[in-house]
Protein backbone atom coordinates (compact mmCIF):
# COMPACT_ATOMS: atom_id res chain seq x y z
CA UNK A 1 0.00 0.00 0.00
CA UNK A 2 1.34 3.56 -0.57
CA UNK A 3 2.30 5.55 2.33
CA UNK A 4 0.02 8.56 1.20
CA UNK A 5 -2.64 6.57 0.78
CA UNK A 6 -5.06 4.96 4.12
CA UNK A 7 -7.18 1.96 3.43
CA UNK A 8 -10.56 1.33 3.78
CA UNK A 9 -11.23 -0.01 6.86
CA UNK A 10 -13.83 -3.04 7.00
CA UNK A 11 -14.61 -6.23 8.89
CA UNK A 12 -16.21 -8.49 7.45
CA UNK A 13 -17.92 -8.19 3.48
CA UNK A 14 -19.76 -5.35 2.87
CA UNK A 15 -22.83 -5.43 0.99
CA UNK A 16 -23.19 -3.57 -2.21
CA UNK A 17 -25.93 -1.44 -3.82
CA UNK A 18 -24.79 -0.23 -7.38
CA UNK A 19 -26.07 0.94 -10.43
CA UNK A 20 -27.06 -0.24 -13.63
CA UNK A 21 -24.76 2.27 -15.15
CA UNK A 22 -21.97 2.12 -12.80
CA UNK A 23 -21.79 -1.72 -13.90
CA UNK A 24 -21.56 -0.49 -17.18
CA UNK A 25 -19.06 1.45 -16.59
CA UNK A 26 -16.61 -0.53 -14.12
CA UNK A 27 -16.81 -3.70 -16.18
CA UNK A 28 -16.95 -1.81 -20.08
CA UNK A 29 -19.98 -3.14 -20.75
CA UNK A 30 -21.39 -3.38 -24.60
CA UNK A 31 -24.91 -3.94 -25.81
CA UNK A 32 -23.88 -6.96 -27.92
CA UNK A 33 -22.25 -8.65 -24.38
CA UNK A 34 -25.56 -8.10 -22.60
CA UNK A 35 -27.40 -9.48 -25.88
CA UNK A 36 -25.52 -12.54 -26.09
CA UNK A 37 -27.35 -14.40 -23.51
CA UNK A 38 -27.81 -14.82 -19.70
CA UNK A 39 -26.36 -12.74 -17.35
CA UNK A 40 -25.20 -13.98 -13.74
CA UNK A 41 -24.40 -11.12 -10.70
CA UNK A 42 -22.61 -13.33 -8.65
CA UNK A 43 -22.43 -11.42 -5.06
CA UNK A 44 -24.88 -8.67 -6.31
CA UNK A 45 -26.02 -7.97 -2.89
CA UNK A 46 -28.72 -4.56 -3.55
CA UNK A 47 -27.09 -3.64 -5.88
CA UNK A 48 -29.72 -2.69 -8.77
CA UNK A 49 -28.06 -3.93 -11.84
CA UNK A 50 -30.32 -6.83 -12.31
CA UNK A 51 -33.45 -4.79 -12.19
CA UNK A 52 -32.74 -2.57 -14.29
CA UNK A 53 -30.86 -5.20 -16.96
CA UNK A 54 -34.22 -6.83 -17.00
CA UNK A 55 -35.91 -3.60 -17.55
CA UNK A 56 -34.11 -3.12 -20.76
CA UNK A 57 -34.82 -6.87 -21.76
CA UNK A 58 -31.62 -8.58 -20.85
CA UNK A 59 -32.17 -11.86 -18.81
CA UNK A 60 -30.39 -11.22 -15.96
CA UNK A 61 -30.03 -12.90 -12.49
CA UNK A 62 -28.72 -12.59 -9.08
CA UNK A 63 -26.74 -14.53 -6.74
CA UNK A 64 -26.07 -13.60 -2.68
CA UNK A 65 -26.21 -15.69 -0.01
CA UNK A 66 -28.36 -12.39 1.56
CA UNK A 67 -31.35 -13.91 -0.89
CA UNK A 68 -32.37 -16.33 2.23
CA UNK A 69 -33.31 -12.81 4.02
CA UNK A 70 -36.69 -11.00 3.47
CA UNK A 71 -36.58 -8.02 1.52
CA UNK A 72 -37.20 -5.54 4.30
CA UNK A 73 -34.31 -7.41 5.71
CA UNK A 74 -32.11 -7.12 3.50
CA UNK A 75 -33.37 -3.17 2.66
CA UNK A 76 -32.81 -2.59 6.34
CA UNK A 77 -29.40 -4.00 5.83
CA UNK A 78 -28.66 -1.84 2.95
CA UNK A 79 -29.71 1.32 5.10
CA UNK A 80 -27.37 0.38 7.66
CA UNK A 81 -24.39 -0.36 5.00
CA UNK A 82 -24.90 2.97 3.29
CA UNK A 83 -24.49 5.24 6.60
CA UNK A 84 -21.79 3.41 7.19
CA UNK A 85 -20.03 2.94 4.09
CA UNK A 86 -20.83 6.91 3.89
CA UNK A 87 -18.97 8.11 7.01
CA UNK A 88 -15.62 6.01 6.01
CA UNK A 89 -15.76 7.76 2.59
CA UNK A 90 -15.85 10.91 3.97
CA UNK A 91 -13.27 10.54 6.44
CA UNK A 92 -10.86 9.60 3.37
CA UNK A 93 -12.78 11.52 0.63
CA UNK A 94 -9.60 13.33 -0.33
CA UNK A 95 -8.29 9.60 -2.02
CA UNK A 96 -10.70 9.04 -4.38
CA UNK A 97 -12.15 10.55 -7.67
CA UNK A 98 -15.25 12.34 -7.85
CA UNK A 99 -15.79 13.13 -11.39
CA UNK A 100 -17.96 10.54 -11.69
CA UNK A 101 -20.42 10.76 -8.37
CA UNK A 102 -19.89 14.47 -7.61
CA UNK A 103 -19.49 14.36 -3.75
CA UNK A 104 -19.75 12.42 -0.80
CA UNK A 105 -23.72 13.17 -0.54
CA UNK A 106 -24.55 12.42 -4.28
CA UNK A 107 -22.62 9.39 -3.77
CA UNK A 108 -24.79 8.12 -1.20
CA UNK A 109 -27.86 9.11 -3.09
CA UNK A 110 -26.88 6.71 -5.87
CA UNK A 111 -26.13 4.06 -3.48
CA UNK A 112 -29.85 4.65 -1.82
CA UNK A 113 -31.68 4.62 -5.38
CA UNK A 114 -30.03 1.68 -5.86
CA UNK A 115 -31.16 0.10 -2.96
CA UNK A 116 -34.52 0.96 -3.43
CA UNK A 117 -34.94 -0.36 -7.00
CA UNK A 118 -33.41 -3.17 -5.93
CA UNK A 119 -35.68 -3.82 -3.03
CA UNK A 120 -38.89 -3.61 -5.47
CA UNK A 121 -37.45 -6.21 -7.71
CA UNK A 122 -36.65 -8.43 -5.41
CA UNK A 123 -39.64 -8.90 -3.50
CA UNK A 124 -41.79 -8.68 -7.37
CA UNK A 125 -39.38 -12.07 -8.86
CA UNK A 126 -37.83 -13.75 -5.72
CA UNK A 127 -40.14 -16.24 -6.43
CA UNK A 128 -39.72 -16.48 -10.25
CA UNK A 129 -35.54 -17.96 -9.38
CA UNK A 130 -34.28 -14.01 -10.30
CA UNK A 131 -32.57 -14.24 -7.05
CA UNK A 132 -30.75 -17.42 -5.87
CA UNK A 133 -29.25 -17.50 -2.54
CA UNK A 134 -25.48 -18.65 -2.89
CA UNK A 135 -22.21 -17.83 -2.05
CA UNK A 136 -18.69 -18.99 -3.84
CA UNK A 137 -16.79 -21.20 -4.13
CA UNK A 138 -20.33 -22.85 -5.01
CA UNK A 139 -22.81 -22.26 -6.69
CA UNK A 140 -26.27 -23.97 -7.29
CA UNK A 141 -25.98 -23.55 -11.46
CA UNK A 142 -25.88 -25.68 -14.72
CA UNK A 143 -22.29 -25.92 -16.09
CA UNK A 144 -22.45 -23.40 -18.91
CA UNK A 145 -25.69 -21.75 -17.92
CA UNK A 146 -24.83 -18.17 -18.70
CA UNK A 147 -23.13 -16.20 -21.19
CA UNK A 148 -21.52 -13.65 -19.07
CA UNK A 149 -20.75 -13.24 -15.36
CA UNK A 150 -19.76 -10.37 -13.58
CA UNK A 151 -18.25 -10.26 -9.69
CA UNK A 152 -18.36 -6.77 -8.11
CA UNK A 153 -16.93 -5.57 -5.19
CA UNK A 154 -16.02 -9.04 -3.29
CA UNK A 155 -13.07 -11.19 -5.27
CA UNK A 156 -9.35 -9.54 -4.69
CA UNK A 157 -10.63 -6.53 -2.67
CA UNK A 158 -10.96 -8.82 0.70
CA UNK A 159 -7.66 -11.13 -0.02
CA UNK A 160 -6.95 -10.60 3.50
CA UNK A 161 -10.37 -12.76 4.21
CA UNK A 162 -9.87 -14.91 1.46
CA UNK A 163 -6.61 -16.94 0.32
CA UNK A 164 -5.29 -18.20 -2.79
CA UNK A 165 -7.17 -21.30 -2.85
CA UNK A 166 -10.68 -19.49 -2.29
CA UNK A 167 -9.70 -17.43 -5.28
CA UNK A 168 -8.77 -20.08 -7.79
CA UNK A 169 -11.56 -22.38 -6.49
CA UNK A 170 -14.10 -18.99 -6.45
CA UNK A 171 -13.15 -18.23 -10.51
CA UNK A 172 -12.83 -21.95 -11.49
CA UNK A 173 -16.59 -22.04 -10.49
CA UNK A 174 -17.59 -18.97 -11.77
CA UNK A 175 -15.94 -20.65 -15.38
CA UNK A 176 -17.99 -23.97 -15.03
CA UNK A 177 -21.23 -22.26 -15.24
CA UNK A 178 -20.23 -19.58 -18.35
CA UNK A 179 -20.25 -21.12 -21.13
CA UNK A 180 -17.77 -21.58 -23.63
CA UNK A 181 -17.55 -18.11 -26.08
CA UNK A 182 -18.81 -16.77 -22.83
CA UNK A 183 -16.76 -14.51 -20.43
CA UNK A 184 -16.59 -13.65 -16.33
CA UNK A 185 -15.69 -9.90 -15.71
CA UNK A 186 -14.55 -9.18 -12.21
CA UNK A 187 -14.05 -5.67 -10.74
CA UNK A 188 -12.19 -4.31 -8.92
CA UNK A 189 -8.40 -6.26 -9.25
CA UNK A 190 -7.21 -4.78 -5.82
CA UNK A 191 -7.16 -4.58 -2.39
CA UNK A 192 -8.86 -2.71 0.32
CA UNK A 193 -5.18 -1.28 0.50
CA UNK A 194 -5.65 0.19 -2.81
CA UNK A 195 -2.97 -2.26 -4.28
CA UNK A 196 -3.30 -4.58 -7.53
CA UNK A 197 -4.11 -7.87 -5.94
CA UNK A 198 -0.88 -9.91 -5.03
CA UNK A 199 -1.73 -13.19 -6.43
CA UNK A 200 -3.24 -12.27 -9.74
CA UNK A 201 -0.06 -13.49 -11.68
CA UNK A 202 -0.32 -16.55 -9.98
CA UNK A 203 -3.89 -17.68 -10.11
CA UNK A 204 -3.55 -16.40 -13.88
CA UNK A 205 -1.12 -19.08 -14.28
CA UNK A 206 -3.09 -20.94 -12.56
CA UNK A 207 -5.88 -20.99 -14.86
CA UNK A 208 -3.68 -20.65 -17.99
CA UNK A 209 -3.15 -24.41 -17.64
CA UNK A 210 -6.44 -24.97 -17.79
CA UNK A 211 -7.28 -23.39 -20.85
CA UNK A 212 -8.83 -20.19 -19.19
CA UNK A 213 -7.39 -16.99 -20.49
CA UNK A 214 -7.16 -13.62 -18.48
CA UNK A 215 -6.77 -10.73 -19.77
CA UNK A 216 -7.12 -7.38 -17.81
CA UNK A 217 -9.36 -4.60 -19.78
CA UNK A 218 -9.96 -0.86 -19.32
CA UNK A 219 -12.35 0.11 -16.73
CA UNK A 220 -13.98 3.11 -16.95
CA UNK A 221 -15.59 4.19 -13.59
CA UNK A 222 -13.27 6.64 -11.75
CA UNK A 223 -12.96 6.79 -7.95
CA UNK A 224 -11.07 4.28 -6.29
CA UNK A 225 -7.44 5.19 -6.44
CA UNK A 226 -5.72 3.62 -9.56
CA UNK A 227 -8.41 1.29 -10.67
CA UNK A 228 -8.89 1.22 -14.05
CA UNK A 229 -9.00 -2.16 -15.06
CA UNK A 230 -11.14 -5.06 -14.60
CA UNK A 231 -10.13 -8.97 -14.85
CA UNK A 232 -11.63 -10.56 -18.26
CA UNK A 233 -11.79 -14.40 -18.26
CA UNK A 234 -12.63 -17.11 -21.26
CA UNK A 235 -11.95 -20.17 -22.96
CA UNK A 236 -9.12 -20.21 -24.79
Amino acid sequence: MSKERKAYEQIGVAMTCRSYDEYVRMFALRPELLQSGAVLDVAAGASSFVAEACGRGYDARAADPLYALEPEAIRANGVREIEASTAKLAAIREQFDWSYYGDVERHRSNREASLERFAAHYEAERSNGRYVPAKLPRLPFESGEFSLVLVSHFLFLYHEQFDFDFHLAALQELMRVCRRGGEVRIYPVITLGWDRYPLLERLSEALGRQGIQASLPESSLPFIPGSNELLRLAYE
